[in-house]
């Protein structure tokens, strides 16, 4: 009986990725920072569950109604790449979850990163890396879970170079 389930955890290992990164105790996006803080702060600000707006299947805290109301109107402009999924990785071909507090703006775009090293290699090659990235979010995305899967449809579109956005 046992073996039946040792076969059907790796099918189901999968799922357990999500097209947007969130925080694993409180299921909140960013763990809880405000997304468009990144964009009008020297620093990100926390959010606030006050000010909460559910997007890809997953919610997201806002410092201010002002700021969430922004995101509503546009949220692949504000919400990390990758869905925050660390770019260095992607672009390696594998996925892991970008930490909120290592980012880089680049091109007005939120990128997320595993790690302090991860961040120091795609500041040595961005165009390379994002491209790889893009590549390797098109091979990996499939396989992640989110809202009628159109969560990694969006955040793939948003995280797209070639879309000049």
């Amino acid at each position: 009986m046992s073996l039946g389930l040792v076969l059907s955890a790796p099918a189901n290992a999968a799922a357990l990725v999500d097209a947007i990164v969130t925080d694993p105790l409180t299921g909140v996006a960013l763990e809880g920072y405000d997304p468009v803080s990144y964009f009008t702060e020297p620093e990100p600000v926390q959010g606030l569950a006050d000010f909460e707006y559910q997007w890809g299947g997953v919610p997201w805290y806002f410092a201010s109604a002002a700021n969430r109301d922004v995101f509503m109107r546009n949220p692949e402009v504000y919400a990390p790449q990758f869905g925050g999924h660390c770019v260095t990785s992607l672009s390696r071909g594998y996925l892991s979850d970008g930490k909120p507090r290592l980012y880089v703006i680049s091109g007005m775009k939120l990128y997320l990163f595993y790690s302090v090293a991860n961040r120091e290699a795609f500041f040595k090659s961005e165009e390379t890396s994002l491209q790889d990235a893009s590549g390797g979010w098109a091979r990996l995305s499939g396989t992640l879970t989110g809202e009628e899967g159109s969560v990694a449809d969006a955040v793939g579109k948003a995280a797209d170079p070639g879309t000049g956005r």
